[in-house]
């Protein structure tokens, strides 16, 4: 089902956030998030609050032409950063590469944010996949709370990093809607 008209950086938005193409000057603002030690600490690379590792973090974000810079609608500022990119699972689209700051840990805002990408990608797509780094226990649970199954293991190579083993996860579109 996979169709051409499939926009990676439509602009999505509910009451509670703002999803917006990532942008080279959005770095310093985003950099502020990410500078955090425990925003990446059940990550796959746990060094991306050092400025040089989050350079090339940045750059991969950019360069896939798929990424966002997440903003609070509620009380303004930048919540962190996803991106939809592609997988080798045929009709599929990958969610991923997602941090958000500790503020908003533990509440609405992950599932606002996925809910906003999911839904707009199995518009055109029929099923979302998800790599989570397999120590991250805190993005499993947030994952599995929106429906998503795990269906493998694979060692994913991160942009310009050694690959790690991570867990597939799937939210196809009739489980979905």
């Amino acid at each position: 089902m996979d169709t051409p008209i499939f926009d990676r950086q439509l602009i999505l938005e509910d009451d509670l956030v703002k999803l917006i193409p990532l942008k080279e000057d959005d770095f310093e603002a985003l950099y502020k998030v990410a500078s955090d030690p425990l925003v990446w600490e059940q990550h796959p690379n746990k060094d991306r609050y050092h400025r040089e590792v989050f350079e090339n973090f940045f750059q991969g974000a950019l360069d896939s032409k798929g990424a966002y810079l997440i903003t609070n609608k509620q009380g303004g500022g930048i919540i962190g950063s996803s991106r939809f990119y592609d997988t080798d699972e045929p009709g599929s689209i990958a969610i991923g590469y997602t941090f958000i700051g500790r503020d908003y840990w533990g509440g609405r805002y992950n599932p606002a944010i996925k809910k906003l990408m999911i839904d707009h990608a199995l518009a055109h797509f029929n099923a979302v996949i998800f790599h989570i780094g397999s120590q991250n226990i805190r993005s499993q649970k947030a994952i599995e709370r929106l429906g998503a199954r795990k269906i493998g293991e694979q060692e994913v190579a991160y942009y310009g990093e050694p690959a790690k083993p991570n867990y597939i996860y799937e939210i196809s579109r009739a489980d979905w809607f």
